[in-house]
């Protein structure tokens, strides 16, 4: 009976703690209180509340940003950031800004930041906070400005739809849950619930690490390329830049890098192919193409 009436309750607090936690964990003591529940189980309830309340809590730009600073260390503890070519970083800086400051968020807690890993690997990270991450190996498979512009303003959607934060959030919920259910076998007897969700709370960064080698979801990459063809046109250049870029990631597919993380080059060119017509923009390319030969060279 003990674990049915946690069961339910659980279930409770998971579709009413987004607006209601504090009177889930109040509720759970009164039971407590009154006898019609142990204390125990009051308690495991009131933890888990305010574990998914937490979850709820909006993060803030700074804490997105320190957040994103410890994913970028991580990154940075298995590649190594290179500086062999300043005005290359400097470029892709610029590309950078072009995209941005035109877009729905154009001024984040730090700014945004380019950097080059010196890897022949083709890949790209950006972390939570405006930090992003292109290798050596992904700029030498860019043939112009527009699909180096591609990759940047693919990091950038990411940043901003947040798609790390959102899943941080959805483990925080599901860590609760996990707790919860723990909690109700008793296999958590003697311990600490809420040092163990403060320690959770704390690893974030990791769990966003996690997440940047496990690469997003197929819907979320498919928004991203959807997003950075948006964004392309604001900034004048042509989205039809980023199937530039897909179709040189497929004539070189690999499994790792972008292989690894992310669809097939094949499933995102059909769905970049289904939306890149309804952007009017003029093909300037050749116009870009001196400066990018000069930067790259």
């Amino acid at each position: 009976m003990k674990i049915k009436i946690i069961f339910i309750l659980t279930i409770f607090v998971l579709f009413t703690c987004l607006s209601a936690c504090k009177h889930v964990e109040a509720a759970a003591q009164i039971a407590g209180a009154a006898g019609i529940i142990d204390k125990d189980t009051a308690n495991v309830i009131s933890t888990s509340s305010k574990a998914i309340g937490t979850a709820a809590e909006e993060i803030t730009p700074e804490q997105e940003y320190y957040i994103g600073r410890a994913v970028a260390a991580n990154i940075l503890s298995s590649y190594k950031l290179w500086n062999g070519n300043r005005a290359l970083t400097n470029y892709l800086n610029l590309i950078c800004n072009a995209i941005t400051i035109n877009s729905p968020r154009p001024n984040i807690y730090n700014g945004y930041h380019v950097g080059i890993l010196d890897s022949n690997e083709i890949n790209a990270f950006a972390t939570p906070g405006g930090h992003i991450f292109v290798t050596r190996g992904l700029i030498n498979s860019a043939g112009s400005e527009d699909a180096l512009a591609a990759v940047i303003a693919h990091e950038v959607a990411h940043i901003q739809l947040q798609h790390a934060i959102k899943a941080i959030r959805t483990s925080r919920i599901t860590q609760a849950i996990l707790i919860t259910g723990t909690s109700a076998a008793g296999s958590l007897t003697g311990m600490d619930l809420k040092e163990l969700t403060d320690v959770f709370n704390e690893s974030v960064g990791e769990i966003v690490q996690t997440l940047v080698n496990n690469g997003y979801s197929q819907v979320q990459e498919f928004d991203a390329d959807n997003t950075a063809m948006s964004l392309m046109a604001s900034a004048g250049y042509n989205p039809q830049g980023l199937l530039e870029m897909l179709r040189a990631l497929n004539a070189g597919r690999s499994s790792t890098g972008f292989g690894k993380t992310h669809p097939t080059p094949a499933q995102r060119i059909t769905n970049a192919e289904r939306s890149v017509g309804k952007y009017n923009v003029a093909d300037t390319r050749s116009h870009r193409q001196a400066r990018f030969n000069e930067a790259t060279k």
